[in-house]
C-alpha cells in the first residue's frame, strides 16, 4: 500500500548535484509559495558498503523547514546500507526519501549505482523494497531515466519500482545515452504513466512556466520536475517576472549564504555562481553577455553583481 505524498503543488525542484545543497534550496524555496512550489530534493547522498551517519543525512537535509518538504534522495547500489540510511532519514525528520536510479556520471556507473542499475530491473524493485520495508511511515520514491543504451525497458523499470512499493515514480524522459542533450522525448512519459497505477513524476524538456501545466497536460503525469529551468530563473514555478536587481540579489543572497554557512572561499562562491549564470535567463541579468560575466574573475564578478543589484561595494564590504 503506497503512503501519502507530502507535496503541496504538483511543481518540484529537482535534485542536483553540487546545486540543490541548503543554500541554494532555502533561496528557492523563499521565494516560491508553497501553493506553486510543491517541494523539493536535496542532491543526492552517496551510499557506499555502509549506511550514511545521521550528521551527513542532517548536513543534506539542512537545518531549516519550509511550508513545501524537502525530500532526501539517496544513491547507492548496496541494498542493506541504502535501506539502513534511508531509516536513518526518517528518523531524522525527512518527509520523504527518494532514490537515485537516473545519475549518468561516470563515476555512479563504475560503482554499479544511479543509472547503471537502469540494466538491472530486478536490482531496481529490490532496492525500492528493502527501503519501503526500512521505513515505517514516509513514502519512498525513485527517480529513473527513460532507459539505459536505449528506452525498451521503460515499462519494465517503472514497473520494478511500483512492484517495489514506492508512492512516486519521477522519470527523466531522456535516456542514459542521451544524457543532458537538448531535447526530451515527452512520449516517454506518456508510456510510463499507462505503466503504472503511481503518480508519475515528468522530468525533462521544460524551459519556462508554460510548460509546467503543458507537460501535465500532454503527458498524464501527476507531478512536474523542474532543474536546469530552475537554475535559470528560480522564480520559474510561480511564473513571476523579476527586475534585473531582484535577479542580482539572489545570486548575492547565494553568495552570502555559501560564505556564512560552509566557509565558501571567493573562488568556490565565485564557481558556483558562474555555474548558474551558464543557465540565467531571470531579469535579463546578462543582457545575452552571460559569456563576459563568466568571464570576469571572483573580485570583479562579485562587484558586477552588486551593481546589479544596487548595493555599494564599499557598504558590502564593510
Amino acid at each position: 500500500m503506497t503512503r501519502p505524498l507530502p507535496f503541496t503543488a504538483p511543481a518540484l525542484l529537482a535534485p542536483m548535484e553540487g546545486v540543490t545543497e541548503p543554500c541554494f534550496r532555502d533561496l528557492v524555496l523563499e521565494r516560491n509559495d508553497s501553493s506553486v512550489l510543491g517541494g523539493a530534493f536535496t542532491e543526492f547522498a552517496r551510499v557506499t558498503a555502509v549506511a550514511l551517519p545521521r550528521r551527513t543525512l542532517r548536513a543534506h537535509l539542512g537545518p531549516r523547514r519550509h511550508a513545501a518538504p524537502v525530500g532526501l534522495q539517496l544513491m547507492g547500489a548496496n541494498v542493506a546500507a541504502v535501506a539502513e540510511s534511508a531509516r536513518r532519514a526518517e528518523e531524522l525528520g525527512a518527509p520523504l526519501v527518494d532514490l537515485n536510479f537516473g545519475c549518468p556520471a561516470k563515476g555512479a556507473i563504475r560503482g554499479c549505482a544511479g543509472s547503471a542499475l537502469l540494466d538491472e530491473p530486478r536490482k531496481v524493485e529490490e532496492l525500492v523494497a528493502a527501503c519501503v520495508r526500512a521505513v515505517a511511515r514516509v513514502p519512498i520514491s525513485a527517480k529513473i531515466r527513460a532507459g539505459g543504451e536505449d528506452d525498451a525497458r521503460l515499462e519494465q523499470l517503472a514497473r520494478a519500482v511500483e512492484n517495489g512499493g514506492a508512492s512516486l515514480l519521477t522519470v527523466h524522459c531522456r535516456t542514459r545515452k542521451e544524457a543532458y542533450r537538448d531535447t526530451a522525448d515527452w512520449e516517454r512519459l506518456r508510456r510510463a504513466v499507462r505503466a503504472v497505477s503511481i503518480p508519475v513524476c515528468g522530468n525533462g524538456g521544460v524551459r519556462c512556466h508554460a510548460d509546467l501545466a503543458r507537460l501535465r497536460a500532454e503527458t498524464g503525469c501527476t507531478y512536474v520536475m523542474v532543474g536546469r529551468a530552475a537554475l535559470g530563473d528560480p522564480w520559474i514555478f510561480g511564473g513571476r517576472t523579476v527586475e534585473r536587481a531582484e535577479a542580482a540579489r539572489f545570486l548575492l543572497a547565494y553568495a552570502e549564504l555559501l560564505t556564512a554557512h560552509h566557509g565558501a572561499s571567493a573562488r568556490m562562491v565565485s564557481g558556483r555562481i558562474k555555474q548558474l549564470l551558464h543557465y540565467w535567463t531571470a531579469g535579463d541579468l546578462c543582457a545575452g553577455s552571460g559569456a563576459a560575466w563568466r568571464a570576469l574573475d571572483e573580485v570583479r564578478l562579485l562587484e558586477r553583481v552588486r551593481e546589479a543589484a544596487g548595493v555599494a561595494c564599499d557598504a558590502a564590504a564593510g
